[in-house]
């Protein structure tokens, strides 16, 4: 399945529904949810996230302090660096595509 055929068919209240159950790891009828549906549910989610809110909405955003000298604390991080990846043999460009199963 692709990007744009995942969108078509998520809305919010899909994606709320999605949240609670990858949450309490039950579906709202009371089944349980397989970690194939989870890793489906999160994949989903995190693609709807990227393209209708904003980065401090998304799910597992970390607000950064902001210095005295209003500088972001970390911000230099938020690029890729080779100590973020130190058992790496080539680290540099190691920002890993998000990889959809086809069914």
């Amino acid at each position: 399945m692709d990007k744009q055929t995942i969108l078509a068919s998520l809305t919010p209240e899909v994606v709320d529904k999605f949240r609670m159950a990858i949450e309490l790891g039950k579906w709202p009828d009371g089944r349980k949810i397989t970690a194939e549906q989870r890793e489906t549910c999160m994949q989903a989610v995190m693609i709807w996230e990227h393209e209708h809110l904003p980065l401090a909405e998304r799910t597992g955003y970390i607000h950064k302090p902001v210095k005295e000298d209003g500088s972001i604390v970390g911000a230099e991080c938020d690029v890729e660096h080779e100590h973020h990846y130190p058992n790496m043999p080539n680290p540099k460009g190691a920002v890993q595509p998000v990889k959809f199963r086809n069914k």
